[in-house]
């Protein structure tokens, strides 16, 4: 199981930036898709992206589509979630996750999980 450690977050204005990081613990996430997803209030967790073992492919929510950005350096073993026009509805915990059976990137399971951070964007 890959061990997630997440970093980034806060808080931000509407139209606000930030970047989640999620370090690994092994070298065998390299071989591992990964997806975000996000827990709003009240509300089960939803897929936010993913991105293939090498990031030649990339998938999104609608809700997220072109204003987030999934990536990752495996010669850090580190993903990444760029987000960019944050509103308010993008208030939640986020939450990194490594390793799951191809074509499952949306619902999973996945082999291990991230701490979760939280993501407030005000008005």
């Amino acid at each position: 199981q890959v061990q997630l450690v997440q970093s980034g977050g806060g808080s931000v204005q509407a139209g606000g930036s930030l970047r989640l990081s999620c370090a690994a613990s092994g070298r065998i996430f390299i071989r591992y898709t990964m997806g975000w997803f996000r827990q709003l209030p009240g509300k089960e967790r939803e897929f936010v992206a993913a991105i293939s073992p090498i990031g030649d492919i990339t998938d999104y929510a609608d809700s997220v589509k072109g204003r987030f950005t999934i990536s990752r350096e495996n010669a850090k073993i580190t993903g990444y979630l760029q987000m960019n026009s944050l509103k308010p509805e993008d208030t939640a915990v986020y939450y990194c996750a490594a390793g799951v059976p191809r074509g499952r990137e949306r619902t999973g399971p996945y082999n291990g999980w991230g701490q979760g951070t939280q993501v407030t964007v005000s008005s």
